[in-house]
């Protein structure tokens, strides 16, 4: 065995990487090559720079763009006993240095960074005293201007290796096209082309397309006829909410999950999904992104997607198990004409996008000249009543300044409450024994939190407060009282994105919108929309061979999904027909029924033939329709 196959047994408890996994590992590590990975949703991205950066001294920094996913994989190292801190915005300056500082002392082996954090002061003073071993870029796609996902910060990236010249890349990513795969490439400064890249095809997931009116009873006879965990994705919040009451109004265990939601609710939902206790989760594309629940069955989408890479990344996230699974696509004109509408929302004129700067600058009371570097709490709702924008314009314009290179966002980030001791334990004691109403909550403290002289450790005040049966008010009050006789650094819980001016405020006259930020990206965008609209369209080549050629590769006709399908009874199935003719024939002799309570028994899945051969029937007068609605079988 490999010292990377012993160290993937050692902390993930498997016998064998998945393939291309340790060819890439060796690329990085053995040869110290500059290395791009694509690989489909499900690949296991994270442990292709976390096995060859725990088998080389230093530390891996790590540059993601999420900060709920880079959290998740802090937390997931720590519970391995691998120690690792994360540096995003939100952050104090005491956090911030602490996470460096162990870095620096070679305590920690992962550093994850927002991009947004590159080229601080701090960290350019801090890198310099890291031994840093692999410069990991997960969502290497947001380098892209051609990608569907551009982040202006990601291009800092490539000013890094001036800092960092031994250090071979590892760029990771899941949906890239050629075009942009050769970008991300050129834009991290490769020393030579490397890409590994596993095919796209996924043998196991079996694509149908449906155009629909009534998309909620459709949903619902997918999830009767096709049993196991499910993800609905929809496009706003308020119809994620509508999608689960519906659900659960047909007793189907669901509830919804969106970025507006708070995090002890996200939290809890989320862990009550990949426990099975919730078998349907309705959810914005919020939700999925680093979950790693390989017994998915079913992913419906309600809405249209924008683009192929976020349809076949969010589709992608069904049947990692390799068994059988389905992703499901509902649409209907009116969701092309929204998509067609979603264009002039996502490129807002230039004079609007000039308006929503300069009320950024009154927002926060900026002069001309000031600003750069700051990082300011925004709530977008807030922003857009104050000055009668619309939130989805509003929303693109900020995309749009954010890739010209004036402001950074942020996603919505909770931020758990935390504490850490300012005094030393000699110290601690002489004030305990001078204050003797804190000793008994200090105690709770230094018995409950280990670390808490040296590191800031997270802390639950409504945990404590109903093991102590008392309010969570009388915790708060202890923990600010503290805070302020200078005892502990006490970091309340708080919940909210933040914008960040990359540069000073300047007089939105003088606002460069370059072209390639707005009139090409327009183009490309149009470009997905099209994509989108034409795979949903077109129902002569196999929904995979679709989704394959769009990027890139190619691949036989799957044979199950919907084209697939259809093809085989244009050609006639007698079997199934016979099959179908006789299940239909014996639901009937029970009770007469409505076609969709028939199709239901039948099965989602066959519907569109067995439509064929119930309409086969009743032309033939074998049933026949009553006014009330029900077919009935005809005994004469």
């Amino acid at each position: 065995m490999s010292i990377y196959s012993d160290i993937l047994k050692k902390y993930w408890g498997y016998d064998s990487f998945r393939p291309l996994q340790e060819d890439i590992i060796r690329s990085v590590a053995d040869f110290g090559k500059d290395t791009l990975g694509l690989l489909p949703t499900g690949g296991g991205k994270s442990i292709i720079f976390q096995v060859p950066a725990l088998a080389k001294e230093g530390v891996c920094i790590v540059i993601t763009p999420l900060i709920a996913l880079m959290k998740d994989q802090v937390e997931n190292l720590k519970q391995r006993n691998i120690r690792a801190v994360a540096v995003y915005s939100g952050m104090t300056q005491q956090e911030i240095v602490s996470a460096f500082d162990s870095c620096i002392l070679g305590s920690t082996k992962f550093l994850y960074l927002s991009p947004e954090r590159l080229f601080t002061p701090l960290f350019i003073e801090k890198i310099k005293q890291i031994n840093v071993n692999i410069l990991a870029v997960d969502e290497a796609h947001c380098i892209s201007q051609w990608g569907y996902d551009f982040r202006p910060s990601y291009l800092k990236i490539a000013e890094i290796r001036q800092l960092l010249p031994n250090v071979p890349i590892l760029a990771l990513t899941a949906t890239a096209t050629k075009e942009v795969a050769e970008d991300i490439q050129d834009k991290l400064l490769f020393k030579e082309k490397n890409l590994f890249q596993k095919s796209f095809e996924r043998k196991n997931l079996i694509y149908i397309v449906r155009n629909v009116d009534d998309k909620d009873n459709y949903m619902l006879r997918i999830l009767n006829s096709q049993l196991g965990t499910g993800i609905v994705y929809v496009r706003n919040r308020k119809r994620t909410k509508e999608a689960a009451e519906f659900l659960q109004s047909k007793n189907i265990s669901a509830d919804y999950f969106h970025a507006g939601i708070t995090q002890e609710w996200k939290n809890f939902r989320q862990e009550q999904w990949k426990k099975g206790n919730i078998r349907v989760i309705c959810a914005t594309n919020a939700f999925g992104m680093g979950i790693d629940k390989p017994d998915v069955r079913v992913v419906v989408h309600l809405d249209l997607p924008d683009s192929i890479e976020g349809y076949f990344q969010e589709a992608g996230r069904a049947g990692r198990d390799e068994k059988k699974s389905y992703a499901v696509l509902l649409y209907n004109q009116n969701d092309i004409s929204n998509l067609k509408r979603n264009l002039t929302n996502s490129f807002p004129e230039k004079k609007y996008i000039r308006q929503v700067y300069k009320a950024l600058g009154e927002y926060y009371q900026l002069a001309f000249g000031v600003g750069e570097g700051g990082v300011f709490p925004f709530r977008l709702y807030d922003f857009a009543t104050r000055f009668n924008f619309n939130q989805v314009q509003v929303f693109s314009a900020l995309k749009i300044l954010q890739r010209n290179g004036y402001i950074e966002t942020t996603d919505e980030n909770t931020t758990k409450a935390k504490f850490k001791f300012l005094v030393d334990r000699q110290d601690l004691y002489k004030f305990q024994v001078k204050n003797t109403a804190f000793d008994y909550f200090i105690k709770i403290l230094l018995r409950g939190f280990e670390g808490v002289f040296s590191d800031y450790v997270e802390i639950d005040e409504d945990m404590i407060a109903r093991r102590e049966k008392c309010k969570v008010e009388v915790i708060y009050g202890y923990m600010n009282k503290l805070s302020s006789q200078n005892i502990i650094s006490y970091i309340p819980k708080k919940t909210t994105p933040y914008l960040i001016f990359s540069q000073a405020r300047i007089d939105e006259k003088n606002l460069i919108i370059k072209p390639e930020t707005y009139e090409l990206l327009k183009e490309k965008y149009q470009a997905r929309i099209n994509a989108m609209i034409k795979y949903c369209l077109n129902s002569e080549v196999c929904r995979s061979k679709q989704l394959i050629s769009y990027f890139g590769q190619e691949s036989e006709d799957c044979g199950e999904c919907d084209v697939c399908r259809s093809k085989k009874e244009r050609v006639g199935n007698y079997r199934d027909f016979d099959k179908i003719f006789d299940e239909v024939y014996n639901i009937l002799k029970q009770n007469a029924l409505t076609l969709e309570e028939i199709l239901s028994y039948l099965g989602e899945f066959k519907s569109d033939f067995a439509k064929n051969v119930i309409t086969k029937m009743v032309n033939d007068g074998v049933i026949f329709l009553q006014d009330d609605g029900k077919l009935y079988l005809n005994d004469n």
